[in-house]
C-alpha cells in the first residue's frame, strides 16, 4: 500500500498547490492581496496544511519509512479537511446552497481533497491510534476558533472579517463553537475507530 499511499498523497499536494497558486492570480495577473485574503478561510488553511503533510507522507512513503511525527501531521491535516467537508455539507449548505459550495475549485477543496485524505489515512496508512493521540485532531479548531472569534467580533474596523461562516448568526457564537467542538471530537473518534479496525 506504500505506493498507493504515495500516489494519493502526491495528488493531494499537487491539486492543492495548483488551486492555491490560482488564488494569487486574478484577470491573468498576480494578485498577492487577493491570495492573502483567501487564507482567512479555514478551508484554505486546512487544505494547505493537509497538502504539506501529504507531501511529507509521500516522500517518506517512497523512502520506505514514515516517522510518527509525519503520520501525526497527516492525521491532524486529515481531521482539518474533514471539518471543512462536514461543515460544508451539514451547515454552510443551508445558507449558500450545496451547488454553489461545490463548483469550480471548491469541488476539490470542499469535497474531493478531504475524501482523498480520509481514504489514504484511514485505509492506506493504518497504524492504530490511542484516544489520547486522537485528541491531537482538535488542534486546528482550537487554534482557528479564537482567531475567527476575534476577527469577526472584537477586531477594530479595517482589520475585522465578515462572519462568512455564519457562526455568530443571531449572536449565537458560543452555541456554534460548542457544536463545532463536539463535531470535531466525533470526527476524531471516527477516524480513531477506522484506524483501529
Amino acid at each position: 500500500m506504500g505506493i498507493a499511499s504515495a500516489v494519493v498523497n502526491g495528488v493531494i499536494f499537487l491539486v492543492t498547490l495548483v488551486l492555491t497558486a490560482g488564488a494569487f492570480r486574478r484577470d491573468g495577473k498576480w494578485d498577492p492581496a487577493g491570495g492573502k485574503e483567501t487564507f482567512r478561510f479555514f478551508t484554505c488553511q486546512s487544505n494547505v496544511f493537509c497538502a504539506a503533510a501529504a507531501l511529507l507522507m509521500c516522500v517518506f512513503r517512497l523512502s520506505g519509512n514514515v516517522p510518527v511525527w509525519a503520520w501525526a501531521l497527516k492525521y491532524i491535516g486529515t481531521v482539518a479537511v474533514t471539518i471543512t467537508l462536514m461543515t460544508v455539507l451539514l451547515f454552510l449548505s443551508r445558507f449558500y446552497g450545496l451547488r454553489e459550495l461545490l463548483k469550480g475549485s471548491s469541488l476539490f477543496l470542499h469535497l474531493l481533497t478531504p475524501l482523498m485524505a480520509l481514504f489514504s489515512f484511514c485505509v492506506l496508512e493504518k497504524r492504530g491510534m490511542s484516544f489520547g493521540f486522537s485528541m491531537l485532531g482538535l488542534l486546528p479548531l482550537l487554534l482557528y476558533g479564537p482567531l475567527y472569534l476575534y476577527k469577526t467580533i472584537y477586531a477594530p474596523e479595517g482589520k475585522s472579517w465578515e462572519d462568512f461562516y455564519q457562526f455568530n448568526r443571531n449572536g449565537k457564537w458560543p452555541v456554534a463553537f460548542a457544536a463545532m467542538l463536539a463535531g470535531t471530537f466525533l470526527i476524531c473518534l471516527g477516524i480513531m475507530a477506522l484506524q483501529n479496525l
